[in-house]
């Protein structure tokens, strides 16, 4: 991601945090691909090359809605959400119950958790990955880089969804924004309880 379109990701998820709308288009904030204006609710794509999440105007993001128009470049992340039932993760050695998994083209995973100072990254156990696969097929049908599984079990939760990879920095986004201290404080699980309670599905 670009410094850029983190500045803009960040931005958008405190706004969502703090309840205020993100409709707006902000002529300061350009298209990554082609410097125009970009709205709140603006499409992200995937640089292939440079292992970047990039903000895309509409025009821009038309371009890629099919894959082969990136000419294996760009890939357009998509909008799908699907909640899953819960997905045993232990075995992938998440130390912590917030985690998001995105497979690779070459089928290797990574595993990421936020912290306060961004999302700590390792690769997933390969035979760990086939086996959570085994039990909850629909993990099969990850688009590799742009879509991701997201996991939440803090504080008891059960939250296990796959979704758009953007869903996933607007996640750390957030983490970094409002942690306090060693444990979190008392605004970063709050806000994450509303980020989790607003994800709809979406196929």
């Amino acid at each position: 991601m670009t410094t850029g379109a983190l500045a803009r990701v960040l931005r958008g998820s405190a706004d969502h945090a703090e309840g205020r709308s993100t409709a707006r288009t902000d002529a300061a904030e350009p298209c990554d691909l082609c410097g125009a204006p970009v709205a709140a609710d603006h499409r992200h794509v995937f640089d292939v090359g440079r292992q970047e999440i990039l903000c895309a105007c509409r025009p821009c993001s038309l371009l890629f809605v099919k894959e082969e128009a990136g000419e294996g470049h760009y890939r357009l992340v998509p909008r799908r959400r699907v909640r899953l039932p819960p997905v045993d993760t232990k075995a992938l050695g998440v130390p912590v119950g917030l985690a998001f998994f995105v497979r690779r083209p070459d089928t290797t995973v990574t595993a990421h958790y936020p912290s306060p100072a961004g999302a700590t990254r390792w690769e997933a156990d390969p035979r760990a990955w086939r086996e959570a696969v085994a039990r909850c097929p629909p993990l099969d049908t990850l688009a590799p880089d742009v879509e991701a599984l997201l996991v939440n079990t803090a504080r008891g939760l059960r939250h296990h969804w796959i979704v758009p990879v953007d869903d996933c920095f607007r996640m750390v986004a957030l983490v970094r924004r409002h942690w306090r201290g060693m444990s979190g404080g008392d605004r970063v699980w709050p806000a994450l309880e509303r980020f989790f309670g607003e994800l709809t599905e979406q196929r």
